[in-house]
């Protein structure tokens, strides 16, 4: 049986069990926040691209760390920001955190779940407020972890290899490393929320991908007066600024791009919540 039949099964189970729960009692916002961590932890696909999230958080870092400055052409040595060497493998990570956000939202329309989910819980806006608060704690707290593991793991390594380093209490690096989380949380609460506006994984996923790592390469393809006026305002751009420790000149400063990133999020879910609380399911 394949993982994405496993998963209906496991989403309509788990959806179903909390609907009678919650329809005994009085609905409130704790005890949706219960149901929706219960679907996440019970689905094997959340389970399996959250593992896959952290090795690549990880084990591209530990890779970047390793073969960086290996080179024995001119330059080699100046390799630029080691805390971002050792971040390298946040940018695909966030490939997959965006489609886990997809996947937890759009996913219950195409299992049917949403129904039994609405009709535990009438009013609506708190099933997405519920979705958007578990999605958001577990996806910091466990980026943050692997963020870290990587910069300790991956500074270790070029330590050992006589490369500059950098360390927790250098100005700029705990910022850089919790913008980091942020990214792959924000990320993931994009392909959450596109994912309701959508009602469509694939769909949904395409969009994502599209704006977060297709268009930001397409835009460097511009004239370069375009290319400075709209590219740092980019998501991935704008959050990329909060995860460097040495800024470049053509970027956003780190509360610049952290205040360009929030915003992104901030209208998505708004349209998202107008949507969800308008639409039959």
């Amino acid at each position: 049986m394949s993982t994405a039949a496993l998963d209906t099964q496991d989403a309509q189970k788990t959806t179903g069990a909390a609907g009678r729960h919650a329809g005994g009692q009085q609905v409130t916002f704790p005890r949706v926040v219960h149901m929706e961590w219960i679907k996440l932890r019970s689905l094997r696909s959340t389970l399996y691209t959250l593992a896959i999230t952290v090795a690549l958080v990880i084990g591209f870092g530990l890779l970047f760390s390793s073969v960086v400055g290996s080179g024995d052409g001119p330059g080699e040595d100046d390799f630029g920001d080691p805390t971002s060497i050792s971040l390298g493998g946040v940018m695909l990570a966030a490939l997959a955190v965006a489609v886990l956000g997809v996947l937890m939202s759009a996913g219950e329309y195409a299992t049917g779940s949403i129904r039994a989910t609405l009709a535990a819980v009438p009013s609506r806006l708190p099933v997405l407020w519920g979705k958007v608060t578990v999605f958001a704690v577990v996806s910091f707290a466990l980026m943050l972890v692997a963020v870290l593991g990587a910069f300790l793991a991956g500074q270790s390594v070029m330590s050992s290899r006589g490369l500059e380093t950098t360390s927790l209490s250098d100005p700029g690096v705990f910022r850089a490393l919790a913008g980091a989380a942020v990214y792959l949380t924000g990320a993931g609460l994009i392909g959450l929320a596109v994912g309701v506006l959508l009602r469509n994984t694939a769909g949904a996923i395409t969009l994502v991908v599209g704006a977060l790592f297709v268009v930001p390469g397409l835009i460097q393809l511009l004239p370069s007066s375009w290319n400075d006026a709209i590219g740092p305002y980019l998501p991935s751009n704008a959050a990329n600024a909060v995860m460097t420790v040495r800024t470049a000149s053509d970027s956003l400063s780190p509360g610049s791009g952290l205040a360009v990133f929030a915003v992104y999020i901030v209208v998505l879910l708004a349209g998202a919540a107008v949507l969800f609380k308008r639409r039959d399911a």
